[in-house]
């Protein structure tokens, strides 16, 4: 797994077996995400080894939900969470948390048991990728739920993983989701990573997050500029990452990934410094 290419190279113009847009689940808001105020994040003891394969609940976007969400996931991996223990995320932070929906708000599959490796160490920098997937003007939630549906569908049933490869995604409509199992959680508490799936020579050190759409001729949506930058911010925050640690796929591995998102990198990570002041 963690030495498999990423699936940036799908033509232009196709779609993965199985990822029709009826995948959405249900009327959604079709408006930009609006961010969650940040306060203190819950520390106490981190999971480790295999995560349960289990679905997980699901629930509002909202911040409270997103820590409930955490609270369980925890649980159901046999580790205790301190409900009232917060941690080393400073109490005023820089950067909001941005809304970003869990595995289970979106229908996400349970991984395989063997696919979830929760690492004890921090990454140490951000990969920008691109979906390769159509450029679609759908730029609502329920869309990109189905997007995300549609990456662990063929990540698990096409190139026979056991979750989604990348840590996180992005929409063009600007809606963030968790990717792997278990990123979210790893994300709020800022000490411990999954592995991933996305770069090779770089999954077990980097946090990977896919842009939807194709940008080898064209520019992402303004709304999808604008969320990476918060995503962006908000990592490194959270890790301690330097904003000059964000890279595109092709800085490691012999790919066109992420186009044109690869030559503005200087001004994201300008960017992300601003946001982190």
């Amino acid at each position: 797994m963690s030495g498999s290419p990423s699936f940036d190279s799908l033509p232009s113009g196709s779609l993965p077996p199985g990822s029709p847009q009826s995948g959405s689940s249900g009327p959604l808001p079709s408006g930009p995400p609006q961010s969650a105020s940040s306060g203190p994040l819950p520390s106490g003891p981190l999971p480790s080894g295999p995560l349960p394969s289990g679905p997980l609940p699901s629930g509002p976007l909202s911040r409270r939900a997103l820590l409930r969400g955490a609270a369980v996931f925890s649980a159901a991996a046999a580790v205790p969470f301190v409900a009232d223990t917060f941690a080393a995320t400073p109490a005023f932070a820089a950067v909001n948390q941005p809304d970003i929906a869990n595995c289970a708000a979106w229908g996400a599959r349970p991984p395989s048991p063997s696919a979830i490796t929760v690492l004890q160490n921090r990454p140490n920098k951000i990969i920008v990728h691109h979906t390769a997937f159509p450029n679609s003007t759908d730029y609502s939630q329920a869309h990109a739920f189905a997007n995300s549906r549609d990456i662990q569908n063929l990540h698990m049933d096409n190139r026979g993983w056991g979750d989604s490869g990348q840590h996180f995604t992005n929409s063009r409509g600007g809606w963030l989701t968790e990717g792997r199992h278990g990123s979210l959680y790893g994300l709020l508490h800022g000490q411990t990573m999954v592995q991933g799936a996305h770069c090779v020579g770089q999954n077990n050190q980097a946090i990977g997050i896919e842009n939807e759409g194709t940008y080898l001729e064209v520019q992402p949506p303004q709304a999808l500029w604008n969320s990476l930058v918060l995503f962006c911010a908000f990592t490194c925050q959270q890790y301690g990452i330097p904003p000059t640690e964000i890279y595109g796929h092709k800085d490691f591995n012999n790919t066109e990934c992420p186009g044109l998102l690869h030559d503005r990198l200087p001004e994201l990570r300008s960017a992300v410094a601003a946001r982190l002041g």
